[in-house]
C-alpha cells in the first residue's frame, strides 16, 4: 500500500468568491503553491493578487463542465507548477428552492453538471498525473444535504449524494496506489449563494471559513489519510484530532424509522 508523496500543490475549483476564495487564501498562506479555477478570469485576478510572494500561483478561467477546457488548464498547471498534489473539488450551483414538479428542467440539469461532471472532469484530468506520482489527494466540498431527502433544491442534494459515490470511488479503486479521497462538509459559510436560499435567511450563527480552512488543510497533509473514503464535517471533527481518530462516517443505504429523520438543514 503507497502513502502519497508531501503535499506541495493544490488546485481549488470554485476559487474566485465564497469558500473558494477563502481555501486558496488560506492553501496559499500555509506555503502551498495553488491553481486556482473558475469561470471569472477578473475575479481570479483579484484573488490571486491577495497571495504574496514567494507564494506561487496559477489562475484559468474555465467551466468546468466542459471537458477540454478542464483537460487543458489542467495540462498548463502542471507544467506550470509541476504537479497537482490536492484537488480540492469546490465549484458548486443550487437550484431553485422549489419542489421537484416546479423546478426549471434546464436550471435542474445545469446543476448535476456543475456539482457532479465538474468534479468528475477534474479527477478525470488530475488522478493519472497523481497516480503516477506515487498518489495525492482529493477533497470534495460536500454537503449533509446528500445524506438524506428534502423537499426543495433537489438538483442539489442529488449533486451531493452523486459526489459521495464519486468520492468513495476514488477511494475503492485508488487506495492501494497511493490515492486519498475525502468528502468534506463545510457547515454553512456567509456566501452568495447562501445568503440567496430562503432556509438561511433568519440565520444568526454561521459556520467560520477559517475552520473550513483548518480541516481542508489537515487533509491534504495526510493527517486523516487513513480515514480515506469517509465524510468529515466542520464543527464536528477537529482537526487537531484527525489523526488519532479510528474510526470515520461513511455514506451508506439504511432504513431509518419514521420519525428519526433529523432537522432541516443544509450542512
Amino acid at each position: 500500500m503507497m502513502a502519497p508523496p508531501p503535499p506541495r500543490t493544490a488546485l481549488i475549483t470554485g476559487a474566485s468568491r465564497g469558500i473558494g476564495r477563502h481555501l486558496a487564501l488560506g492553501f496559499a498562506s500555509a506555503g502551498f503553491d495553488v491553481a486556482l479555477l473558475a469561470t471569472s478570469a477578473d475575479a481570479l485576478a483579484a484573488v490571486a493578487a491577495e497571495i504574496p510572494p514567494p507564494g506561487r500561483v496559477v489562475t484559468a478561467a474555465v467551466d468546468v463542465t466542459r471537458w477540454e477546457d478542464v483537460e487543458r488548464a489542467v495540462a498548463r498547471i502542471v507544467r506550470d507548477l509541476g504537479s497537482i498534489d490536492v484537488l480540492v473539488n469546490n465549484a458548486g450551483v443550487v437550484d431553485a428552492e422549489v419542489p421537484v414538479w416546479e423546478a426549471a428542467p434546464d436550471e435542474w440539469w445545469r446543476v448535476l453538471e456543475v456539482n457532479v461532471r465538474g468534479p468528475f472532469h477534474l479527477a478525470r484530468a488530475v488522478v493519472p498525473g497523481m497516480l503516477a506520482r506515487g498518489g495525492g489527494r482529493i477533497i470534495d466540498v460536500n454537503s449533509g444535504s446528500g445524506t438524506r431527502d428534502f423537499p426543495t433544491a433537489t438538483a442539489y442534494t442529488a449533486s451531493k449524494s452523486a459526489l459521495f459515490r464519486l468520492g468513495g470511488a476514488l477511494h475503492a479503486a485508488g487506495f492501494d496506489r497511493g490515492l486519498r479521497s475525502f468528502e468534506m462538509a463545510p457547515g454553512v459559510v456567509r456566501t452568495d449563494m447562501t445568503a440567496s436560499m430562503r432556509m438561511h435567511a433568519d440565520r444568526s450563527e454561521w459556520t467560520d471559513p477559517a475552520d473550513v480552512v483548518a480541516l481542508a488543510l489537515a487533509l491534504a497533509r495526510g493527517d486523516a489519510d487513513h480515514l480515506s473514503g469517509s465524510y468529515v464535517r466542520v464543527g464536528v471533527d477537529d482537526p487537531s484530532r484527525l489523526s488519532q481518530a479510528s474510526s470515520a462516517r461513511r455514506l451508506g443505504l439504511v432504513e431509518v424509522p419514521a420519525g428519526d429523520f433529523p432537522p432541516t438543514d443544509f450542512r
